[in-house]
């Protein structure tokens, strides 16, 4: 398992400070340790801003999904074998995939740890948390990876493309996918709206794969700081569309819980 070449799916092969194919497209390797290898986009900023990408940086090394962490870690240790690759999709700044790779690499040194996302500022975070971290900015409709190629595939939060997902995991390979549940989040909800929703319940069912486990984690965070209130808000999308009055309002609170409810499937690829 390893990252091919996003235009023709060719190996790549690290030539000094750059991987290439065969067919002579070539990458070069950023600073803190990545490759680019998004395609057809242009400049610009894509997936999450440097805002978000700092505040969920803040609001998760402060350890309130500290939990789900420790469950994603758990499952990919009972489903992946010595030496196998495991995929982070959406990875991020690296928080769970730091996590499951100091894990793995605690149990065998030969595990490869892979992860992706389409914001360059949260995958350059990602390097630096952690060295062995093999990663990459690309986005979840065009993985740069071989058919069949990934022993387990996460997904935690992130765009879904299953597509993607039956090509690129081996049969009898796994998938792990978290998301939030009903009560995720509700009380931050109740603060700002006038008319919260919860979330409604996801069809667990996915074509080309098995579901082995569906468990709910569920736990009240109590965040004690501004600071740490402030963060979890600009992390969430609520931060784009919550009027002025109510942003003031939560600003204000140095002391809130808040439920975290989160959904843990995993999945065989048949």
């Amino acid at each position: 398992m390893d990252f091919v070449c996003p235009k023709c799916r060719g190996e790549l092969v690290t030539v000094g400070n750059s991987k290439k194919c065969a067919n002579g497209h070539s990458f070069d390797k950023a600073r803190e340790g990545y490759y680019n290898l998004l395609l057809g986009t242009g400049r610009g900023i894509h997936g999450d801003n440097p805002e978000m990408v700092r505040a969920r940086r803040e609001f998760l090394n402060s350890g309130h999904y500290e939990k789900l962490r420790i469950r994603l870690t758990e499952l990919v240790l009972s489903v992946v074998s010595r030496g196998e690759g495991v995929l982070d999709c959406g990875s991020g700044e690296g928080y769970y995939t730091d996590g499951i790779e100091r894990a793995l690499y605690e149990r065998d040194e030969k595990s490869r740890v892979f992860g992706f996302d389409i914001s360059k500022d949260a995958v350059r975070y990602a390097a630096k948390r952690n060295k062995r971290l093999r990663l990459s900015v690309a986005s979840a409709y065009e993985i740069p990876l071989g058919d069949g190629t990934a022993d387990c595939a996460l997904n935690v939060f992130s765009p879904l493309a299953l597509d993607e997902m039956r090509r690129i995991i081996r049969h009898g390979g796994y998938f792990i996918m978290a998301y939030p549940a009903e009560e995720h989040l509700f009380a931050l909800k109740e603060l700002l709206y006038e008319h919260p929703y919860k979330n409604k319940p996801e069809d667990t069912r996915i074509f080309g794969f098995s579901l082995v486990s569906h468990e709910r984690l569920s736990y009240d965070m109590h965040l004690k700081s501004c600071s740490e209130v402030q963060a979890l808000f600009m992390m969430t999308p609520y931060a784009y569309r919550t009027p002025k009055e109510a942003r003031e309002r939560l600003f204000k609170l140095d002391n809130f819980t808040c439920g975290a409810d989160f959904y843990i499937d995993l999945y065989k690829r048949d």
